[in-house]
């Protein structure tokens, strides 16, 4: 299915490492290597970073797309860390599942706050850790939003420090998603909602019988081990996310998918017919990046 690229849109990203191994276990190295390929890129790509989160087994990120290269951000960033990865952990064939980079868009500002605090509580939905701001991987807190900065430096493994590309210091900065909301309220919204799912997630965890892991503990794990942790095979891709009680936007969501859809295969069809002159649908990417066809603008 094609997939809507919209300058300006706000999503969510995941990808999980091959067969949920820990091979993005939390040390010094790797914590650093991601932040310096995240700060270069959202650089070159005009990406604004809100959240970042790197669990030992997959990646969470929530961000804005400013000029519509998010194809480009994510293609690059995963094979950054695909190449670092091997590096780093001495590792041989893939980093990265076989299944297709989620991409979530959050379509109102009740999406944007609940997926962020989603992002932030999630060592703790695992049960690695009692509390968020615990996590000894990449992550962020409520309090970031909008007013820190990252610095790493150019890691020492596979860059070349004659590039001029990769620059020796790299900076990350948190930026405030743009909700039509004092930051305040923004802030204070999101950490309620990590409280909140940090009280239920400790309560999931207790009630499974689950002995909840430290940062030290989580440290020392091998990250050539697997999670055991029962995870559907195929579970639900969600396109696109709402929040909860919104649904006047979520049928909106659904007519728009709709519609793009429906006009991207007409246009594709003309174009099968040789028709060069055929416009393709807002949102377009693929098509305009590889054979430079025409989309309409908004």
């Amino acid at each position: 299915m094609p997939r809507r690229v919209v300058p300006g849109m706000t999503v969510m990203i995941t990808r999980r490492t091959v067969r949920r191994t820990h091979l993005l276990r939390p040390d010094s190295e790797l914590n650093n290597y991601y932040t310096y390929c995240l700060a270069v890129l959202a650089e070159r790509y005009d990406i604004r970073v809100h959240a970042a989160v790197l669990m030992s087994t997959h990646e969470h990120l929530v961000v804005t797309d400013v000029r519509g290269q998010l194809p480009c951000f994510i293609r690059e960033l995963h094979r950054l860390i695909a190449l670092g990865v091997k590096n780093l952990r001495k590792w041989e064939g893939a980093v990265w599942d076989h299944e297709k980079t989620s991409v979530v868009e959050l379509r109102t500002p009740a999406a944007v706050i609940e997926k962020i605090a989603y992002v932030i509580a999630n060592p703790v939905a695992a049960g690695l850790v009692r509390r968020a701001h615990q996590w000894p991987g990449v992550t962020v807190s409520a309090d970031d939003l909008g007013r820190h900065c990252r610095t790493a430096k150019r890691p020492d493994v596979y860059f070349d420090s004659n590039n001029p590309l990769w620059p020796s210091l790299a900076t990350l900065e948190l930026t405030m998603p743009e909700l039509s909301m004092r930051d305040g309220d923004v802030r204070d919204a999101v950490a309620a909602e990590v409280e909140q799912l940090e009280h239920t997630a400790r309560e999931t965890v207790g009630a499974r019988g689950w002995q909840c892991l430290d940062a030290k503990r989580v440290a020392r794990l091998s990250p050539y081990k697997r999670a055991k942790s029962f995870e559907p095979a195929r579970d639900r891709n969600p396109i696109f996310a709402v929040g909860r009680g919104q649904r006047e936007a979520f049928f909106q969501a659904v007519l728009t998918l709709r519609e793009f859809r429906k006009a991207y295969r007409l246009a594709l069809d003309r174009w099968r017919q040789r028709s060069r002159d055929v416009v393709f649908p807002h949102g377009t990417w693929l098509m305009c990046e590889l054979h430079q066809a025409a989309a309409a603008h908004c």
